[in-house]
């Protein structure tokens, strides 16, 4: 998952300068927003020197108009970052605070008529400069899809909606963020997790130990807990997170939304938020999944039926598997019938030695050399700093902040610090998940993790390679849409393949590297399962572009989305239960979860020649880092 500042569609990543601009991670909250507001005031009296500029120019217009971005795009990513991610309640809502204040700024100028007919007066680029043709044009797309060709009355409109869609996103994310379930189960009900697990979950005074839902107790617990019924509790607890406050945030955000669209003369979000994407229209992107539902669902029945099997073994009247009962069954015909027991590469997977070979197999693949730094200026101490290298040359820096704390972002994301601009700015790119914590006993990690953070990595590498662009616009990972997700997905390769995971992949007890015949029962498991998990997307997909297509005033959220589970999921619909209330990709991605299928795809043509060639080949690697990312 890759995050930008909200409403920064159009925009770069959104980020600040490492250098000339301090980031104030550790500033008194008051500054930071006076601070905030004191560059967007500027910024306005940039875009009054433009609107009155005499001769229009690439020089007398664009040039200023990126400054103004680059300002924008700075507090907007360090506010994003830090409303999801600072340890100061304070900070989180003056954060919130700018990030209202800049995407009010950014929907102002948008919406200004004479800005835009200064931009659409300088003469066209010449056809050798595409990049700045392509500034342009995209600018100036942006502008009409904003409303700019609106009657004032309109434009007032929209602008208060923009206002108002800012708002309840952050609304809606806090209260994911903030909303962390709890079970409490005698620690007999712990049978079958893995033993670094139970030591890191010792009873409490009442004898009882506590789970969360937060991901490195919750997913483990559904892999391997053999209790059905405690399995059951956990899985009840992580669909209710966020509700039922964010029952009314949705309706008003879908509200907006859905007026937004409709002024501009759309039949709904839907409708607009695909219009400029290679999807084109609902319509399609609707046909797109269910094409792959379609295409998945004689795998999925075969998924099922294998788990239907296994588990009437322990239960001979079981008619059907429950959404609890998935991931462990799962685990056991991978462990029973392909003769691979997850647990077995844990001990591989220490978290420090996986971040640093994440580092080293990255390092290699690309040919940079990631330097720690001590002295940086952190939001939190469990925070990790590097700076990127190719031979002497500094490239960026990256944040980790990669454990589970309190108030934190519950989910895994590349966030955006500083956008990079050839001659004025580096890059630094911020990788937040939720990852065991040594600092809270044996920090091991299953496979699936090491996927994730391969994944996550992807986006940051992509963040940081693309940091040598002219104009902000197109810095870091503000692609394509479509294609956004590309670079993670296809990273994930990385994370299947023998020798790559030999370098890093220890026992933690003897040191010995991951046998390569392990690995290769590991990934001829992997198999198994991806109807179900093609369905399941199909129906967050489904999901999140039905949402922006019903009509908000008579719409049942509830009611849509068990429908949508029953047609879509292979799993039934689970009574009291709202999965929607913490489904986080409803803010940045809107009716777009599909991009996430449609990215893989195309993640998949690129891996061919590293497939072909070699997955450190160096030729490869360096058309891929410079022609693609």
């Amino acid at each position: 998952m890759v995050r930008w500042a909200l409403l920064c569609a159009g925009l770069a990543a959104c980020g600040p300068k490492p250098s000339a601009t301090p980031h104030a991670m550790t500033t008194p909250h008051e500054t930071f927003l006076a601070s905030c507001r004191a560059e967007l005031a500027e910024a306005r009296t940039d875009i009054s020197a433009i609107k009155s500029a005499g001769k229009r120019t690439v020089e007398t217009v664009l040039v200023p108009y990126d400054r103004v971005l680059t300002v924008v795009d700075r507090w907007s990513s360090r506010a994003t970052l830090f409303s999801e991610v600072h340890p100061d309640a304070r900070m989180r809502e003056a954060a919130e605070a700018c990030v209202k204040d800049t995407a009010a700024f950014q929907a102002e100028y948008k919406l200004d008529r004479a800005l835009h007919d200064a931009l659409a007066a300088v003469p066209a680029a010449p056809h050798e400069d595409r990049e700045t043709k392509r500034f342009l044009e995209r600018t100036l797309r942006d502008f009409r899809r904003a409303g700019v060709d609106k009657d004032e009355a309109a434009r007032a409109r929209l602008k208060a909606l923009n206002d108002e869609i800012t708002a309840v996103q952050l609304d809606f994310a806090k209260n994911i963020r903030e909303d962390v379930h709890r079970v409490k189960l005698d620690p007999a009900e712990l049978a079958g997790m893995p033993a670094d697990y139970i030591d890191a979950h010792k009873p409490g005074a009442d004898g009882k130990v506590e789970i969360t839902t937060d991901y490195p107790d919750f997913y483990p617990f559904m892999q391997y807990a053999e209790s059905g019924a405690a399995r059951k509790r956990l899985y009840l607890e992580f669909l209710n997170r966020g509700y039922p406050k964010n029952g009314p945030v949705l309706k008003q955000l879908l509200a907006a939304r859905k007026e937004f669209a409709t002024i501009l003369g759309y039949r709904n979000w839907a409708d607009y938020i695909t219009e400029d994407k290679m999807v084109r229209s609902a319509a399609y992107a609707q046909s797109f999944i269910d094409k792959i539902a379609a295409a998945a669902d004689a795998r999925t029945k075969g998924d099922v039926a294998a788990l239907l099997e296994r588990r009437r073994r322990d239960d001979p009247t079981a008619q059907s598997v429950a959404g609890w009962d998935q991931m462990y069954y799962t685990t056991l015909v991978k462990k029973e019938t392909l003769d691979f027991d997850p647990q077995s590469v844990r001990p591989y997977f220490d978290f420090a030695a996986t971040r640093d070979g994440l580092l080293r197999v990255t390092g290699k693949l690309f040919g940079v050399d990631f330097r720690k730094v001590t002295d940086a200026e952190v939001w939190h101490p469990s925070v990790d700093v590097y700076d990127v290298y190719q031979g002497d040359e500094k490239l960026g820096r990256i944040y980790l902040d990669l454990h589970p704390r309190a108030d934190k972002f519950k989910h895994a994301a590349q966030f955006a610090l500083v956008a990079g601009v050839a001659g004025r700015q580096l890059p630094e790119g911020v990788l937040v998940c939720n990852f065991p914590d040594p600092a809270a006993g044996p920090a091991l990690m299953d496979h699936n993790d090491v996927v994730v953070m391969f994944h996550e990595f992807g986006h940051l590498v992509h963040y940081i390679f693309a940091g040598k662009q002219r104009w902000v616009y197109f810095s870091g990972v503000s692609t394509e849409w479509d294609f956004v997700e590309a670079p993670s997905q296809m990273l994930e390769e990385w994370a299947w393949d023998p020798e790559v995971l030999a370098l890093f992949a220890r026992d933690k007890d003897t040191g010995k590297p991951i046998p390569a015949e392990l690995v290769a029962r590991m990934r001829a498991a992997q198999d198994f399962g991806k109807g179900i998990q093609a369905r399941q997307q199909m129906f967050y997909a489904a999901t999140s572009l039905g949402l922006h297509e019903a009509d908000p005033a008579s719409l049942d959220v509830d009611k849509l989305t068990v429908e949508t589970q029953r047609k879509y999921s292979p799993w039934s619909p689970v009574p009291e239960t709202h999965f929607w209330a913490g489904f986080g990709h409803l803010t940045e991605y809107s009716a777009m979860y599909y991009t996430y299928m449609w990215s893989l795809v195309i993640a998949k043509d690129l891996f061919t020649p590293f497939h072909n060639n070699g997955l450190f080949d160096a030729a490869t690697a360096k058309r891929y880092r410079d022609a693609i990312l």
